[in-house]
């Protein structure tokens, strides 16, 4: 509740700290905006009980202010609050102290807060789907004031960025930070230097979208970049400089729309969905959920086990991180150059 006034000079300070941890651990701005408010909240809640020192929290007082979240009102829509904005303040909370922990503010065990059920909405497209979205690059490239070399150099880099964002899964972040020199054709792996809480991780590439990477990197990219130089790996067509999300967003949505399957169409999709889509793809597949995990660059099991929710697949037992590469279902014969 960003209204909340803070009496206390310690906890307006607990505050600002928090966030700018949050920020130095690499987390997105709406991360390092959001959980420090709904700590505010708690911290009120504390100076309501005449409780001034950050030492005296501990788990009963925990569990007795989110019960008293539960039965408050949504101030903006009446009724309760949502089971996903209660989740939102519990995983602010469980931030909060391992801030705590970290900053030897405070020694408190793991929050005993168990997760609010909620409706799993995530959207992820079927392979039948991935491959119209192969399909559709042909089609998808105006031409306008484009020399046919342009044309055919955009085209490879819609390719290049599918195999990017859904054959190696990464996120829209890791996507654009790429460059060139990330992509180890000799060992086939991107290099993901700039993971989120800046975590560093290889992933392993399938040799179809290993060809579409050469082909755009070796046969095409030169053409976008007109003389100059650039270590990004997508490179506008008109700025000759670094892709952000937006750009690669709009691409996206322009494959969607050149598909011409109308329930595609209709899908509210974007870069993350292709991720969420090959990790789906690769569980029903039959890879385990820690290798699926490492592949993500996932910080732990719990953020991966969404997707057992989509699939309904349950699994025990770990494999080796091997195979993902093996997985493969857009096929170079099935693509009209």
């Amino acid at each position: 509740m960003k209204k909340l006034i803070l009496q206390n000079d310690s906890y307006r300070y607990l505050e600002q700290s928090f966030r700018e941890w949050l920020d130095v651990q690499g987390y997105a701005p709406s991360t390092v905006y959001n959980l420090p408010n709904h700590i505010r909240e708690l911290l009120h809640y504390l100076e309501s009980k005449d409780i001034h020192n950050i030492k005296e929290l501990n788990q009963k007082l925990i569990e007795s202010y989110y019960q008293r979240l539960k039965e408050r009102s949504n101030q903006r829509r009446g009724g309760g609050l949502s089971n996903a904005h209660l989740n939102k303040h519990i995983q602010a909370i469980r931030k909060f102290t391992t801030y705590l922990r970290r900053a030897g503010r405070l020694e408190i065990p793991e929050v005993n807060l168990k997760d609010e059920e909620t409706e799993h909405k995530l959207i992820y497209l079927t392979e039948e789907e991935i491959n119209e979205l192969f399909k559709a690059v042909k089609k998808a490239t105006g031409t306008y004031n484009k020399s046919a070399e342009v044309v055919e150099a955009i085209q490879a880099r819609d390719r290049a960025m599918l195999a990017v964002f859904y054959g190696c899964g990464l996120r829209r972040s890791e996507g654009v930070a790429l460059d060139v020199v990330d992509v180890n054709f000799d060992r086939s792996v991107l290099h993901v230097r700039k993971g989120k809480n800046y975590k560093e991780r290889f992933v392993p590439v399938s040799k179809t979208n290993l060809k579409y990477l050469s082909d755009y990197i070796y046969d095409h990219r030169p053409e976008l970049l007109k003389g100059s130089k650039s270590d990004a790996l997508f490179i506008g067509s008109n700025t000759i400089k670094r892709m952000q999300g937006q750009s690669l967003f709009v691409r996206l949505k322009r494959l969607q729309y050149y598909t011409g399957n109308v329930d595609l169409i209709e899908k509210e999709i974007g870069l993350h969905t292709l991720r969420h889509s090959i990790a789906t793809h690769l569980l029903k597949a039959g890879m385990k959920l820690e290798s699926i995990s490492r592949f993500l660059g996932h910080g732990s099991l719990e953020s991966t086990q969404i997707y057992t929710h989509i699939t309904g697949i349950r699994q025990e037992r770990e494999q080796p991180f091997n195979n993902i590469s093996n997985y493969d279902p857009i096929r170079l014969s099935e693509d009209e150059f």
